[in-house]
């Protein structure tokens, strides 16, 4: 990189790999890099413009994207993404996103990859990573998604069960405190998610056990990766409660099942 180049902070997977180089972002490519990029030019051409613009793969495996301007939430969150005006817009983004994949055919033989993929399958391009790392900000409201890296076919719910679990945030007390401000009503906030995002009734009722689902399928992701030796999830592992945390959110989510779908749809 030139030293022009700045360094972008963003998730584990990624981690020091991203630079901004003037108005270029360039990361490492996903595998599927050329059916990710025409399906992101598709839901611009069908009104999403609120998704990175791909310019080109280079030939040491990186990817070009256009860079997206705005403030991106990174832990512990600060009180300014955790506003009820923040989840709004993002219920609200989410749901342009879908409006307008619902009109782009998905390339079947891509290779999407399967780690947070939706294991019921489904003809959308789920992001399946909207956490507060991936949307860019500004004024206050989600106005862009980033990193698609793990975007995949699944259910319109499995992505609004993904997002949730990051914002609302889906979690105990105890493990949000890390990483949250305190204070934040679990029921209410699924609720005004679920109503900026126009969810039906019946995928209110459906909500609360995809959650729990979409839970299951995250913690083995970090299973296969603590597997793998990644020293990045090995470390988060042990610096946020190991699996004892993991067993106690799973917990708590059956446990309070009954008041999350009563906050849903009453």
């Amino acid at each position: 990189m030139t030293a022009e180049s700045e360094a972008l902070a963003g998730g584990m997977v990624n981690a020091g790999a991203v630079f901004r180089r003037g108005a270029l972002v360039e990361r490492p490519a996903p595998r599927n890099a050329p059916a990710l990029h025409v399906h992101l030019l598709a839901l611009k051409e069908h009104g999403f413009d609120a998704a990175p613009t791909p310019v080109g793969l280079t030939e040491d495996g990186r990817e070009q994207l256009a860079f997206i301007p705005g403030a991106v939430a990174l832990p512990p969150f600060p009180d300014w993404a955790m506003t009820k005006a923040a989840l709004e817009s993002v219920g609200s983004l989410l749901r342009r996103l879908h409006e307008a994949g619902a009109a782009v055919e998905v390339d079947a033989g891509a290779g999407w990859p399967l780690d947070l993929a939706d294991p019921e399958g489904g003809t959308l391009l789920c992001h399946n990573d909207v956490c507060p790392d991936n949307v860019v900000f500004r004024d206050g409201r989600a106005a862009a998604l980033i990193d698609f890296d793990l975007a995949a076919p699944g259910r319109p719910l499995w992505d609004v069960a993904m997002t949730a679990r990051y914002w609302v945030p889906m979690a105990d007390p105890a493990s949000a405190a890390a990483f949250y401000p305190s204070g934040l009503d679990a029921p209410a906030r699924l609720r005004i998610l679920a109503d900026s995002y126009g969810l039906s009734p019946r995928d209110r009722a459906e909500l609360p056990r995809v959650i729990e689902q979409a839970t299951e399928v995250c913690r083995s992701f970090v299973a296969a990766r603590v597997a793998d030796g990644d020293p990045a999830y090995l470390q988060a592992l042990a610096e946020r409660g190991g699996w004892e945390r993991w067993d106690r959110m799973q917990t708590w989510l059956a446990d309070h099942r009954a008041t999350f779908t009563a906050s849903l749809l009453n």
